[in-house]
């Protein structure tokens, strides 16, 4: 059997939730998981394993629970998804200046009228677009200047997490070194 290579999301680390790369990278390998690897500490992994999606879930849950009293959403997206979320992004001219522009994986596929009310919320030229489970989000006046991300999973009605395009990339080369 193939396995399976997932770009891990830890949902809401830095600050007080802190998850430390190395032990997580540590726990990761000794629970079975193959070329683990970790990404800075806002909460990113890569892993590659025989288990489905949603074994995986439950294992690193269960896994960053113990270890780290960690327990908020993980969402993950498996290799191919990941370089769909790249391909896809609307705004191609956003990539020049990549802390600009983020991708919100989102727990689910929101509805359309959430999806229209969050772009009334955008100020600016601040832009969004959604495609499945991902919000791009281009804010070129400055991601901590927009006040969008606060409001995004209470107006949306689904949970997220971001990423800059920066690290978006960097987990692709990740996941792309640890399915060779």
């Amino acid at each position: 059997m193939e396995h399976n290579v997932f770009i891990v999301l830890f949902r809401g680390v830095g600050g007080a939730t802190q998850l430390p790369t190395k032990p997580l990278r540590e726990a990761l390998v000794a629970a079975g998981f193959e070329k683990a690897a970790t990404y800075i500490n806002s909460g990113n992994a890569i892993v590659a394993t025989k288990h489905s999606e949603s074994e995986t879930r439950i294992k690193i849950a269960a896994i960053v629970k113990r270890e780290f009293a960690f327990e908020k959403e993980i969402i993950l997206l498996n290799r191919a998804e990941w370089a769909k979320l790249i391909r896809n992004n609307p705004f191609p001219e956003a990539v020049e200046t990549p802390t600009t522009l983020h991708a919100f994986v989102l727990a689910k596929k929101p509805e359309k009228k959430a999806i229209q009310a969050l772009a009334q919320r955008t100020a600016g030229h601040e832009r969004i677009a959604v495609d499945g489970r991902v919000l791009y989000f281009h804010s070129p006046d400055g991601f901590g200047k927009s006040k969008l991300p606060p409001v995004i999973d209470r107006i949306l009605g689904v949970v997220s997490t971001a990423r800059n395009w920066n690290t978006v990339r960097k987990l692709m080369e990740m996941a792309d070194a640890a399915a060779s």
